[in-house]
């Protein structure tokens, strides 16, 4: 498996397939390994149980192509353990135990540890799940398990009690930069043989487009450099990457202009009622990369800001939509943000909310907070006018008309209904209050009863 490969430096299996770049170029050591520093870097707890050989079961968390199998194949490799692979889709009880079974003789008979590393350990049943507990208890063998989900939905709590988490991340776009720079300049297991060049707007998208996968980046860079090499040409281009990804180039950057107007543009479209342009800004900053989380935030905010009281369930789907993409991550969250986002776009508009809360707050900036009246103070103290507090439940209807403004500011309205079907109910409703002035007669005992904290 040494051996250069006589064209494009492309390795063969022993069945005589070709492996893929990302198979060839995926680290051996440590000193290979590109990114996850806060989790392997020297010094660190992980690493120092790694090179101690006492590493406990683990559960490592993170996106695809973030590392996982490598790190757990260079775990083995460092300590000197068996490694044994199992696949969750194809893994079933028996398995399990037969795994277990010759741990254990590998560890009588020849003093050898074994890692058991189970892939989409979140595809595993209840049941299956339930059968490691006893051998990853008993030490049989150090299971490490590979997961794209949130194993706290997904594990069950006793395997998940007896492993220790790790959560991995996407590669950053310089880490992924010098994994690419590694492929096409090794001529043993990369595409140094092949003598190309990228040029730098093809490389920066190969990045871009890739998301920190470094799986999917190195095959599309193979895929794109096997193109250029055949056609006689020497520097991968723009449109290679693009042919290769199966994604055009989208003038977008997290951190310049096109995100802040393409987020502007998504608030104004859900703001002015409009969800076809609401989805469709939406899917460029999908497409783009931009963080899920950061498009929920919005969301949530639009709710409130622009939708209001005109429909409150607004808020409660912009929250759910937010909890969700924490929950599933994408690329499923993409659908619980576009209801909420459809959602907020086709409902009732009123910022009778924003208007109230900030018309307040500037009232207060201007004029300083007044002190709590005396009837609405804790301790039940009575007014310098004598007033006390009501209790409204103690009336009819559950409403009796006193004032809950400091002196001066009686005649104050901060909010104003909207114009929309709701509001004006509501509107209706305090005119209806404001209205009955103090003819409110007690229905019971508890009239004038303070009530208050």
């Amino acid at each position: 498996m040494s051996n250069k490969a006589p064209t494009g430096g492309l390795f063969s299996r022993a069945d005589g397939s070709r492996a893929p770049l990302a198979a060839r170029m995926r680290p051996v050591s440590f000193d290979e390994m590109v990114g996850q520093q806060h989790l392997v870097g020297p010094g660190t707890m992980l690493r120092r149980a790694i090179d101690d050989d006492r590493l406990p079961s683990v559960l490592l968390h993170g996106p695809a192509g973030s590392g996982k199998s490598t790190l757990a194949r260079i775990i083995a490799s460092v300590t000197h353990n068996l490694f044994v692979e199992m696949s969750a889709v194809s893994t079933g009880v028996a398995d399990i135990r037969e795994a277990a079974r010759q741990a254990i003789d590998a560890r009588g008979f020849h003093d050898r540890g074994t890692i058991l590393f189970i892939d989409e350990i979140h595809r595993l049943a209840k049941n299956q799940q339930d059968a490691l507990l006893p051998h990853v208890e008993a030490g049989a063998f150090t299971l490490i398990g590979a997961t794209t989900e949130n194993p706290f939905y997904t594990v069950i709590a006793p395997l998940r009690s007896r492993c220790q988490l790790y959560s991995l991340e996407p590669l950053a776009p310089d880490d992924v930069r010098s994994l690419v720079a590694r492929a096409l300049s090794d001529e043993q297991r990369g595409l140094g043989g092949l003598a190309l060049s990228i040029a730098e707007e093809s490389l920066q998208h190969l990045i871009e487009g890739g998301r920190g996968d470094a799986r999917a980046t190195l095959n599309a860079l193979e895929l794109a450099a096997l193109s250029v090499a055949s056609a006689g040409g020497t520097e991968i281009g723009l449109e290679d990457v693009e042919e290769a990804l199966q994604r055009p180039v989208l003038k977008y950057d997290r951190a310049g202009d096109e995100h802040y107007d393409t987020i502007s543009a998504f608030i104004k479209s859900m703001r002015g009622s409009d969800p076809d342009a609401t989805i469709y800004w939406l899917a460029k900053m999908l497409e783009a990369g931009e963080d899920p989380e950061f498009i929920a935030r919005r969301i949530v905010i639009q709710a409130a800001e622009d939708v209001g009281l005109a429909d409150p369930t607004a808020l409660r789907v912009a929250v759910s939509a937010a909890d969700a993409v924490k929950y599933i991550g994408m690329p499923e969250a993409q659908l619980p943000l576009a209801m909420a986002a459809l959602h907020i776009a086709v409902a009732p508009k009123s910022n009778s909310a924003y208007k109230a809360i900030t018309a307040a707050r500037e009232e207060v900036r201007k004029q300083g907070a007044e002190r709590v009246p005396g009837h609405l103070a804790g301790g039940a103290r009575v007014d310098d006018d004598g007033a006390r507090y009501l209790y409204p439940h103690g009336y009819q209807g559950g409403w009796v008309s006193q004032q809950y403004l400091p002196p001066g500011l009686e005649s104050r309205r901060y909010y104003e209904p909207g114009d929309n079907p709701r509001e004006r109910r509501i509107a209706e409703h305090l005119d209806a209050l404001r209205g009955a002035g103090t003819d409110s007669s007690a229905s019971g005992e508890n009239a004038g009863k303070d009530e208050t904290p």
